[in-house]
This record gives C-alpha cells, sequence and structure tokens, in this order.
C-alpha cells in the first residue's frame, strides 16, 4: 500500500485489525485487515481549517491509542503521509508485546492525558528485573515512535530493520 502509485494508508494499525493464521508446517503469517479507514496517504495542509478537517477525520476513523501525533495535533502546515501507519505500527508491537499500547498508562493517571502522551512520545517501559525482550526490539519500536513524522522510518526500511533482527536473532538461538 505504501509503495502503491497514490501511496495509501490504512490509518487503523492496532492489534485487532492483525489476522494471524497457522499454516501447517510453517511460521504463522499475519495479516493486516478491515480497510474501511484506508484512503490516499500524502496529504498537503495549508491551512488551520485543513487541519481540523484531517484531526476530525482522524478522530472518527482512527483508533485513538494508535493514532499518530500529526493526526491528533496537525499543524496549519505540513505534509501528511504514510508514516503514520508507521507509528501504528510500532504502538501495535508494542501492544503485542505488554498487553496494552505504549500511552494508555496516561488514562490511569491523575490528570492523565492520553492525547498529550502520544504526541509527547512518553512511552513508559513495563518494569522488571529482566525485561523479556531484547533492548534491540524495544530501541526498534522506540524508533518507529518518532514523534516528528519526517524522521520516522519508512515501510520499506522497517522491512530491512526486521530482517537484520531476524537474522541477528535467528542466529542466537541456534
Amino acid at each position: 500500500m505504501h509503495s502503491s502509485d497514490p501511496a495509501y494508508a490504512h490509518n487503523d494499525v492496532k492489534p485487532g485489525n492483525v489476522l494471524i493464521t497457522h499454516r501447517k508446517g510453517q511460521p504463522p503469517l499475519s495479516i493486516l485487515m478491515d480497510f474501511g479507514s484506508a484512503r490516499p496517504a500524502r496529504k498537503q495542509i495549508r491551512s488551520r481549517s485543513e487541519a481540523l478537517q484531517l484531526q476530525e477525520w482522524a478522530a472518527e476513523h482512527c483508533s485513538a491509542p494508535f493514532r499518530a501525533p500529526e493526526l491528533w495535533d496537525c499543524p496549519s502546515h505540513t505534509d501528511i503521509d504514510e508514516r503514520t501507519d508507521i507509528w501504528s505500527l510500532g504502538c501495535t508491537l508494542y501492544a503485542i508485546m505488554y498487553g496494552v499500547s505504549p500511552f494508555e498508562y496516561a488514562l490511569g493517571e491523575s490528570g492523565g492525558s492520553l492525547q498529550l502522551a502520544i504526541i509527547n512520545a512518553q512511552v513508559k517501559w513495563p518494569a522488571g528485573p529482566k525485561p523479556p525482550y531484547p533492548e534491540a526490539l524495544h530501541q526498534f519500536v522506540t524508533w518507529m515512535l518518532q514523534p516528528q513524522a519526517a524522521v520516522r522510518p519508512s515501510i520499506d526500511n522497517v522491512i530491512i530493520h526486521v530482517d537484520k533482527l531476524i537474522s541477528k536473532f535467528s542466529s542466537t538461538q541456534a
């Protein structure tokens, strides 16, 4: 979708939209589903009115805990692209790892705000003497959760990094 012309964004990547199939003799396969919020990814925002329209659309079509910061607080002059899905993918991986999105902790805090936690990318990693996941995986998720879309990786860069992580951790498991 991100590589098509025009590029499309799913706009609602979250654990509930990932189907995992089990195939005999093969590793599980994850399939992204529910394309009801998909639309062309690249949008030029050139006014406060356009920014507010985008925010309203996102509030209706993008699940709040997985919504990219630029869809919560859209600047009046910006370019939106498919990297909104990369943010959501990072949130989804975190949720798969820990059972909750990376910013929902804010809902339980006195005066906490999901929107502020997301806009400021205030990720809190669960504490523990031995984290169940390697630091490289934490760094990978953090990389996708860059609050500035311009420095967030593209899906092509994410795929390259996934391949490197698989190679690294497959060889240490053997």
